[in-house]
């Protein structure tokens, strides 16, 4: 068993802190700051009694559960080797596990959709290099779904696992199956099968942290060290996307003026983008936010600065909260407690609270929002714990609304979407963006909704007895094309093609070419017309939701289009389709009926003449 001795775990050695300032007990804080109160409680002092949780650290990611609770894991603490714990909103903790052994639980844990809990210990398994484990949240049904083993996986994992949406589990280590002290990527089914997607290799990063899968169905996340710099080994980390198959797309390097060493969890905000901290770099070397896009666009929002009063070295992520600012924490460089802060999209920083000895000292964890709207997490030191002042458990309120979370955000019409939340008992609606779907409410924390066929991408909406309660996250409605008639035909021919979630069609292809006539009659069909240049191929449908294409073929068939649609003139309207077709044929002019190429009723385009007839010149059809 290999013990780290990385300059990026020196977060648990107490000489680094700087002497207390204040030893008043402070159990509330208020800040108010640009019209906004901030009012942070201490909940719980690490440890009050034997066997609690003690010192948590990062990244020790919270998860809530179907029952509202929050749960996560502590390095230390237990019998000596670290807990899985239970806060509750009101700020009880409950002990559910005591790892033996080596244990090293700081990774936090993860909500699977089959209600348990899912997280990683640094050591311990057969090989005491660590394993991924799975528990319910009342603390029954402890498994190890997996013991990392040197050879054949990587090993020592510091994060949680993340389920992906095909259902496995995704998540990092920091030694490589055959690299060493690089770090891998992993892929683990539900039943514990673990494969190796990617190994690093210090030119494209050093010690994995963190992932989250992007509603592009890639990867994101960080190293906490390597990269390359002009050329050169680089110390400062990465920011890798990568696909589900494992093959890394790019790499933004650190360059140490733009930020170094990204410890906290990546996430993604509702704009698309990807946002996140480094511990260290920056104008002044104390660590940034930055934001990145999909393609790799890097900016930096803010430096932190420990002359300016802002906090410094941000070891934890951030969280998007419902009024759509960042929530995050950090070090004090002066004092050595730590602050709460928040920021803009744009970059506006606002200090929320600054922690003293009592209420806390060095913030390591994200933090996360709990759906009755309140930010939870914890701290490594400080507080006033009868063992040993080892952390704090702490709540802020920012006046944030109740909402309801998702633990699914994108899906076809007839999935069963979880949803967490408060106050669910006596719910009376659930909608899709504007489409109504059948429910069960579970508990007063927990129920199930059915995506509906006339579901549209956007927030999901629940009508509680309380209020409406707004997911925190987009829902996006996958379009699925489940026919279409007739299969084959000429350019300018009407094809109504069938499926579901196809009310926000923007864009329509045949064989790849682009569709420029096409109606959207309801949820679950579309009517488009086979446009000039089209080729044999696939259908597709691009929505708000994504894309969609059938899995049968459309043939385009040679055109037989030599005649134009004819027009009628009534009493009080002139220039109906008769659904007549007029046109010459070997020299004759010829009259049919194609109601598909002229259909009956439609204005006319281009007044013209052909055979003595009055015909729309831009309708062609088979005379």
């Amino acid at each position: 068993m290999k013990q780290l001795n990385l300059r990026t775990w020196e977060l648990m050695l107490a000489s680094k802190i700087a002497a207390p300032m204040l030893a008043v007990a402070l159990l509330f804080g208020v800040t108010a700051a640009s019209a906004q109160t901030f009012t942070f409680k201490k909940l719980y002092d690490f440890p009050t009694k034997t066997g609690d949780p003690r010192n948590p650290s990062t990244p020790g990611v919270f998860a809530q559960g179907r029952d509202g609770n929050l749960y996560s894991t502590s390095q230390a603490g237990g019998i000596g080797h670290g807990t899985v714990f239970q806060l509750t909103p009101a700020g009880a903790v409950k002990v559910l596990y005591q790892f033996p052994g080596s244990g090293g639980p700081q990774g936090g844990l993860t909500l699977g959709t089959d209600g348990y809990l899912y997280g990683t210990t640094r050591f311990n398994g057969s090989s005491n290099e660590g394993t991924v484990f799975k528990i319910a949240t009342d603390g029954t049904g402890y498994k190890t779904l997996y013991s990392f083993k040197p050879g054949i996986s990587g090993y020592q994992p510091f994060s949680a696992p993340i389920q992906g949406v095909d259902g496995n589990f995704y998540g990092t280590t920091a030694y490589g199956r055959t690299t060493g002290l690089t770090g891998s990527v992993y892929k683990m089914t539900p039943s514990g099968f673990l494969t190796t997607l990617y190994e690093f290799d210090n030119t494209h990063g050093r010690l994995p942290t963190a992932l989250i899968q992007g509603t592009d169905g890639n990867f994101y996340g960080t190293t906490v060290s390597g990269g390359t710099l002009t050329g050169t080994a680089s110390i400062n980390g990465v920011i890798f996307k990568m696909t589900p198959a494992g093959h890394l797309v790019w790499v933004h390097n650190f360059t140490g003026t733009d930020g170094a060493v990204p410890y906290g969890p990546i996430i993604q905000a509702r704009d698309g983008n990807f946002y996140g901290t480094t511990k260290s770099g920056g104008s002044s070397g104390y660590g940034v936010v930055y934001k990145i896009t999909p393609a790799g666009v890097y900016k930096v929002l803010f430096n932190f600065n420990a002359t300016a009063g802002p906090g410094t070295n941000p070891y934890a992520g951030l969280v998007q909260a419902t009024d759509g600012k960042f929530y995050g924490a950090a070090v004090t460089a002066l004092a050595g407690h730590g602050i709460l802060y928040q920021i803009t999209l744009a970059g506006a920083y606002t200090t929320a609270y600054t922690f003293t000895p009592t209420t806390g000292q060095l913030p390591f964890v994200s933090l996360f929002q709990n759906t009755n709207g309140i930010l939870y997490s914890d701290t490594y030191g400080g507080g006033t714990g009868s063992l040993c002042h080892c952390g704090v458990a702490y709540s802020l309120n920012a006046g944030l609304h109740p909402f309801v979370a998702l633990l699914t955000t994108s899906g076809k019409a007839g999935l069963v979407i979880q949803i967490l939340g408060n106050g669910l008992t006596g719910t009376t609606s659930v909608k899709f963006g504007t489409g109504s779907a059948s429910f069960t409410v579970v508990s007063d924390t927990f129920m199930t909704a059915v995506v509906p066929a006339t579901g549209t991408t956007g927030a999901v909406t629940v009508a509680t007895p309380s209020g409406f309660r707004v997911s925190s996250k987009t829902f996006r409605v996958l379009p699925v094309i489940s026919s279409f008639s007739p299969t084959s035909g000429t350019v300018g021919i009407q094809v109504v093609i069938k499926g579901t979630g196809l009310t926000q069609t923007t864009a329509l292809t045949f064989g790849g070419v682009k569709a420029t006539a096409f109606t959207v009659n309801s949820a679950t069909q579309v009517t488009a017309t086979v446009p000039t240049g089209a080729v044999t191929g696939k259908i597709s449908i691009t929505t708000a939701g994504g894309t969609a294409t059938s899995s049968g073929t459309f043939t385009v068939s040679a055109s037989t289009l030599a005649g134009h649609c004819v027009y009628s003139c009534g009493s009080t309207r002139c220039g109906e389709l008769t659904g007549y077709c007029v046109g010459s044929v070997g020299g004759a002019c010829r009259q049919a009926f194609d109601p598909i190429h002229c259909p009956v009723g439609q204005p006319f385009k281009r007044q013209g003449l052909e055979c003595g007839v009055g015909v729309d010149l831009d309708r062609t059809c088979t005379p």
